[in-house]
């Protein structure tokens, strides 16, 4: 997921009963079809209720997303998103990764290696000035090369105006461009992390189903100054948990979509990007267990 451009959105709609399905939808927050949602569903998001769920949730820079689940900087996600971080602080001697932590005060969170948390704090619309950028003349090579210069500007003007960090972020194809800009938290220390075998139990084919019999979660915590960073937005528990018929909204930066792609596009990605990525993994898969049957450390490396 690292190399993804990042999108913040609402990832569709569960109803929850017997026969739970997915509703179509994955919107953006500034583009929410609240006419829609109210039509189908009877439930018309305000402005202030979106803006809270966009302040409560997080980007992970390692890939994915979680949530502030309290007001001292509290982060909620997933095992598998922390896995990354859980690699980075292990040794021979300490495998986080095996046998999880748990931290039983502040004092004792781990302070996490090259981990950054990010809260989008505005999205603009800058289409029209990087489309501004390209003449009817241009080569698309020269034309690509004009949107880069221009985007650059815009990200590096943004990010000295305000302090945030400034992703243009490229939509719909080149469709629309739009400004994310986002609060860095680089002091993220970890709290809690079950065991790789209870976090993953089941393995790949359970991760794909629902309901999961495993603990795939990592808690984490912001600091700002050496302190547990004070967090206005967040998620409350839920003690009576989901209800039959209840609406169920997903929020997160999900790395994208292929929801729009052509049938052309797809087949493309059918018949030449999976037999390559398939014979990429193959050949990395030779390599690392090779690498791991070496040294008992060289195995635990060949893991993340």
């Amino acid at each position: 997921m690292r190399n993804w451009i990042w999108l913040l959105g609402l990832m569709g709609i569960l109803t929850v009963n017997n026969d739970t399905y997915g509703d179509e939808g994955m919107w953006l927050f500034n583009q929410v079809p609240s006419a829609y949602l109210k039509e189908q569903h009877n439930f018309e998001p305000t402005a202030a209720w979106l803006d809270h769920l966009r302040l409560s949730s997080v980007r992970f820079n390692s890939g994915g997303s979680g949530s502030f689940v309290s007001s001292r900087g509290l982060v909620m996600t997933n095992h598998h998103v922390g896995a990354d971080a859980l690699q980075k602080m292990s040794s021979s001697e300490r495998d986080l990764l095996a046998s999880g932590y748990y931290a039983n005060s502040e004092q004792e969170e781990l302070p996490c290696v090259d981990l950054e948390l990010n809260v989008l704090i505005q999205i603009r619309d800058v289409t029209d000035k990087v489309n501004a950028a390209v003449t009817k003349d241009m080569t698309p090579a020269d034309a690509q090369v004009a949107r880069r210069g221009v985007i650059n500007t815009i990200e590096s003007e943004a990010r000295e105006a305000t302090g945030l960090r400034s992703d243009v972020v490229t939509l719909y194809q080149g469709g629309q461009y739009h400004l994310y800009q986002f609060k860095r938290y680089t002091d993220v220390r970890l709290v809690f992390a079950p065991e790789q075998d209870i976090a993953f139990f089941g393995g790949d084919p359970d991760n794909f189903e629902y309901p999961r019999y495993c603990l795939d979660i990592c808690f984490f915590r912001v600091y700002e100054n050496g302190k547990p960073a004070q967090i206005e937005h967040f998620l409350k528990w839920s003690a009576a948990g989901v209800q039959d018929q209840e609406l169920i909204f997903v929020s997160g930066h999900p790395g994208r979509t292929s929801r729009s792609l052509t049938v052309a596009h797809l087949e493309m990605i059918r018949d030449v990007v999976m037999p390559q990525t398939l014979d990429l993994l193959r050949r990395r898969e030779v390599l690392l267990s090779t690498y791991a049957e070496r040294a008992l450390e060289n195995e635990r490396r060949a893991k993340d």
